[in-house]
């Protein structure tokens, strides 16, 4: 066992006697209040982390649903009478309603648009609390909003605040740890490295961001309702945009994607100031500087710093003995009859600015094929594998999966229907283990959702099911051995077969390879080809695309080859190596750019 296993434990259990022990050192009236404050900062910044953390989008709008909540809570327990669970309640449910509302067409963006959009949000806010006065009080806001009283029981002012306050934030830290501890949690950092790969998996990366940004909504909205309820008075600077900065540099300076690391964040980022009150007008430059060193010392944050020098420890594979064998099935579990055609491209045609990528392209597999789609560098070979996968829409033509028309579906769904995918430029997450790289193919066949991931128990079953299929997958391919490494330290023969692992586990009916002998040695090569041909003799029908005209030459039973998005030739690799087209595609060509140079 590795020294970290038995160090980071040790840490755990030493950051948690610190933290249950600061309050009973620091134990003045003003330190309980600011360790309070602390925590309801802890709960923002937990909830930050699932649209900024899980799925990597810089949202600027949690401190807009903070300050929100506080207004709804403060307004309600102040000018309505309402008690604490009622206004707690409204405000939390106001924030998601607000969420929802948003997401419709904030969703749509990405990068920074998608953070200039959610950061106008807070900004419309701030000038209804300023101006409408009748309700919010304006520049001056709403004063006297009372503590929290459950159960007919007053929580008084120190330490009962202070632990009601945490209790929150346990509660809200076993929330984020049931989220990303399971086969759901695996699919939302797929989403986060690489939307493209999520979508080629079956995992639609809208639905997962949408439900992220309603839950870090949901947690922005109880943080805000504590803390109108805590400092008991409600005022536009809770709205104000020091509020979603101040949430953003706990997230980066704790890890944003460690629930720890949010609470330590939070702890550091309200202590701090008051620590360096004593060096007067220079604490804010120093501050700054700290929070600054941090950065430098530790780019992923403090969580992250950790995980650097002190790796945590990987779980042992499961163990795939006496389990059933994998049994390649299209997406409604039936064999496809060999006399009909599994995949059918009917007069297929994408342009791209007037550039006929590809122009009525025709061509049919059957079940168990090995096809090849052949062709001069931009013959229109990747962009036939994007329209028949979903990544793009093909202007006219039709699609036909076991007779069924797929062209007007999106990515995922048609990974779902039975057809899977690599890259030619590798889409694996680098920091997920090899086993879990192709363990979350399995989202939609466990039928994976963030509602069932709130009943985990001491384990999630679906993972484990998703795990010992892809120990099986992994096993296949000879990669049985490497389940446990990272796939930042593979080398590159094998990770194209890890990427071709990931793609088998889904049970495909069809499986498009873009360039998988790129890269590889002769030997390599050799070993991909003998299980290709392995695969297509279970039944998978492959279509794959490649310049290298070597390895194709005894795998292909079938070859199409495009120029110039034109289909001009089709049949047996014998025949199209004879055939006059191909050789002045590849030969003449280059024969004519010689002559020219």
């Amino acid at each position: 066992m590795s020294r970290s296993a038995h160090v980071r434990p040790l840490l755990g259990a030493v950051g948690l006697c610190l933290l249950a022990s600061w309050p009973l050192i620091m134990s003045s009236p003003y330190d309980l209040r600011l360790f309070t404050l602390a925590g309801v900062f802890a709960i923002l910044a937990i909830g930050y982390q699932f649209i900024f953390g899980n799925v990597g989008e810089l949202s600027l709008s949690q401190g807009a649903f903070f300050g929100l909540s506080a207004y709804v809570s403060g307004i309600l327990a102040v000018k309505a009478g309402a008690d604490f669970p009622q206004s707690f309640a409204a405000s939390i449910i106001v924030c998601v309603l607000l969420a929802v509302l948003v997401s419709i067409p904030v969703l749509r963006l990405s990068t920074h648009y998608f953070a200039l959009a959610t950061l106008g949000v807070g900004q419309v806010l701030l000038l209804v609390a300023i101006e409408w006065q009748s309700l919010t009080g304006g520049a001056i806001g709403l004063s006297g909003v009372p503590l929290p009283k459950l159960f007919g029981v007053q929580v008084a002012r120190g330490w009962p605040l202070l632990l009601f306050v945490w209790c929150f934030v346990a509660l809200a830290a076993m929330v984020a740890f049931q989220v990303k501890r399971g086969l759901y949690g695996l699919a939302c950092h797929v989403v986060r490295q690489n939307a493209v790969a999520a979508r080629s998996l079956a995992i639609d990366p809208d639905s997962i961001r949408f439900a992220m940004f309603l839950l870090s909504a949901a947690m922005a909205g109880v943080a805000g309702a504590l803390h109108a309820h805590t400092i008991r008075i409600v005022s536009p600077e809770g709205l104000d945009f020091k509020v979603m900065i101040a949430c953003l540099t706990m997230a980066v300076i704790g890890g944003r994607t460690h629930i720890w690391g949010a609470i330590a964040g939070a702890l550091l980022v309200v202590h701090l100031p008051e620590w360096l009150r004593g060096f007067q007008q220079s604490y804010l430059i120093i501050t700054s500087s700290v929070l600054i060193a941090i950065l430098i010392v530790a780019p992923e944050g403090l969580a992250g710093l950790v995980d650097r020098l002190l790796p945590p420890q990987r779980s042992k594979s499961p163990d795939s003995d006496g389990l059933s064998p994998i049994q390649d099935r299209t997406s409604d579990g039936v064999l496809m009859p060999s006399e009909t055609p599994i995949l059918a491209v009917r007069e297929l045609t994408k342009t791209f600015g007037g550039v006929h990528a590809l122009n009525n392209v025709s061509f049919s597999l059957m079940r168990g094929s090995i096809a090849a789609v052949i062709g001069p560098n931009g013959s229109g070979k990747t962009t036939l594998v994007n329209c028949i996968t979903g990544n793009y829409r093909a202007d006219s033509g039709a699609i036909l999966l076991g007779g069924g028309e797929i062209g007007a579906l999106g990515s995922d769904e048609i990974a779902a229907r039975g057809v899977g995918r690599t890259f030619q430029n590798l889409r694996l997450v680098d920091d997920m283990t090899v086993l879990d790289n192709v363990a979350v193919a399995r989202f939609r066949a466990e039928a994976a959702t963030l509602g069932k991931s709130f009943l985990i128990g001491r384990r999630d079953e679906k993972l484990s099911r998703a795990r010992s299929h892809a120990l099986r997958v992994l096993r296949r391919v000879g990669l049985e051995h490497a389940a446990d490494v990272n796939c930042a330290s593979l080398a590159h023969g094998t990770k194209r077969l890890v990427e071709i692992a990931r793609a088998i586990c889904l049970d495909p009916a069809v499986l498009l390879l873009d360039e998988p002998a790129a890269g590889l040695n002769e030997t390599e090569q050799a070993e991909l080809a003998r299980l290709l041909e392995a695969l297509a003799a279970r039944g998978l029908t492959l279509l794959i695309i490649e310049h290298n005209m070597e390895f194709l030459k005894n795998l292909a039973t079938h070859m199409v080859c495009l120029d110039y998005g034109e289909l001009i030739a089709s049949g047996r690799p014998s025949a199209i190596y004879q055939d006059e087209r191909v050789i002045e595609a590849y030969v003449g060509r280059r024969q004519a750019a010689e002559a020219t140079a």
